[in-house]
């Protein structure tokens, strides 16, 4: 199953991919060149499709967790100021995402849109200090139930150069479902309130829908 922001790129790639294979077979004619140029064909087209992969994590949606929102690797654990929105201290937690790892961004918890903003933006690498404040991005604020006002920021990385954002101000959503794609690797910071239990361990692989961020 493929991410609907795939499908354009997808459809490029496998137009791309037999056109590739029908001219390295008609002009190249030494055997282990062609088929060394056609592997790497293969070995291209195989990765665009896992990068849109997105796998089916129906949940039963739950307030007393905020779950993962991306699949990745938690890079971040700390007490830091939020400028941009709360404008005072907030326990941030970072899950970086390598470009194989899935890269639909999912709502990791039910609650009101109170802010949601796209800022232009610098192309760091994702764990770059600065890639927070600097990098493309978008900022998303939801209301929870338990939690109070949560806030997420997809960042776009070195490879990214794009960022997808489903979340509109006023919007009711629903833990677990689709808030967006970032594409070609990146990172996501969840900011949550001062003294929130969190149930991940830096270097911990983190799983969208599945791993449980922080709880109450």
């Amino acid at each position: 199953m493929f991410h609907k922001e795939g499908y354009k790129i997808i459809f490029i790639a496998i137009l791309s991919f037999v056109a590739a294979l029908l001219l390295t077979d008609k002009f190249v004619h030494i055997p282990w060149l062609r088929i060394s140029i056609q592997l790497v064909f293969v070995f291209l087209f195989v990765m665009i499709l896992q990068f849109f992969r997105n796998p089916n994590r129906k949940i039963v949606p739950n307030e007393n967790y905020f779950l993962a929102p991306v699949d990745g690797k938690v890079v971040v654990i700390e007490e830091v100021f939020e400028e941009e929105y709360f404008k005072d201290k907030r326990l941030q937690v970072s899950i970086f995402m390598s470009p194989i790892n899935v890269h639909v961004t999912r709502y990791g918890a039910s609650g009101k849109i109170k802010f949601s903003k796209y800022h232009p933006g610098k192309y760091l690498v994702a764990w770059h200090p600065k890639a927070s404040t600097e990098n493309e991005r978008t900022t998303v604020v939801i209301e929870t139930k338990q939690f109070g006002e949560v806030l997420y920021r997809q960042i776009a990385g070195a490879l990214a150069r794009r960022i997808v954002n489903y979340a509109e101000e006023g919007q009711q959503v629903v833990q677990g479902e689709d808030a967006g794609f970032i594409k070609f690797g990146s990172r996501v910071d969840i900011y949550l309130p001062l003294g929130t239990k969190v149930d991940v361990a830096l270097n911990q692989n983190a799983v969208g829908n599945q791993t449980v961020i922080a709880s109450k």
